[in-house]
């Protein structure tokens, strides 16, 4: 009998009308902070292509005051996902905490584009069928010997 212990994945899909980090949740996934520290245009443009857009697209935002493409793509990650929040709030966001504001993003399209596990907590038990292993067969030989006169 052999008992099968179920396994854990590290990234969780998430199903909720809440994001799954907060803004300054950048310490939940540390590669997701200094990507976008580092290499903030290149880590803007990944998250728009993460998420189906077009990756250059967010660079439009530099040239107004409250970025346009960031609040859209907040606002349709928002409505895609079923995330409570308003219009209001993103603006804010996107306009004073741009890049917090992209790095949840990129965490929430990350979390929500994880597949699904089912994790059953009782233990499975699997059975194996038995092995039969017959005894070699006897290999039965001759031997003609001639005699020559």
């Amino acid at each position: 009998m052999i008992i099968q212990q179920p396994q854990f994945s590290p990234v969780v899909a998430v199903s909720s009308n809440q994001w799954s980090t907060g803004i300054c949740g950048c310490f939940d996934e540390c590669d997701v902070c200094c990507f976008a520290t580092w290499l903030p245009c290149c880590f803007i443009c990944s998250t728009a292509s993460d998420f189906g857009e077009f990756c250059c697209l967010p660079l439009i935002d530099f040239f107004s005051c409250t970025p346009p493409v960031s609040l859209a793509l907040r606002t349709t990650v928002r409505n895609r996902y079923g995330i409570q929040g308003g219009l209001g709030s993103d603006c804010m966001y996107v306009t004073f905490c741009n890049i917090c504001s992209w790095c949840q993003i990129a965490r929430e399209v990350k979390r929500r584009r994880a597949t699904p596990m089912v994790v059953n907590a009782q233990p499975a038990v699997l059975a194996i069928p038995p092995v039969v292993v017959s005894p070699p067969r006897p290999v039965v030989t001759t031997q003609v010997t001639t005699v020559v006169n």
